[in-house]
């Protein structure tokens, strides 16, 4: 019997275009992280700073490992306020509920 040929050509374009929708994705979420937070109340400037100082300060581990529980946290907190939605009862936390403790 013989085998029937790959398309390696197709292989590739299926690959490239999922790639694609992959970045997509991600920038929407990250779009969406930035109205979750609050910071979307930042003018562009403002916003650009704060992430590049992050992405600065991001580098020493201590500091990185207390914004990943902070981050942790506060995806918890959003998943506890949905839970409560859905289920009828309605949260009173703000929404901009986040800083915590990140100017370790």
């Amino acid at each position: 019997m013989a085998r029937k040929p790959r398309d390696i050509d197709a292989e590739l374009k299926a690959l490239q275009d999922k790639a694609k929708a992959l970045k997509a994705k991600r920038i929407v979420q990250l779009g969406e992280l930035v109205v979750a937070t609050g910071a979307d109340s930042l003018d562009a400037e403002v916003l650009a700073g704060v992430l590049l100082f992050a992405v600065q300060q991001a580098k020493a581990p201590p500091t990185r490992e207390a914004w990943r529980g902070d981050g942790a946290a506060f995806f918890q907190r959003r998943t506890a306020r949905k839970s409560a939605d859905t289920a009828g009862g309605v949260s009173q936390e703000p929404a901009s509920d986040v800083g915590g403790s990140a100017t370790r």
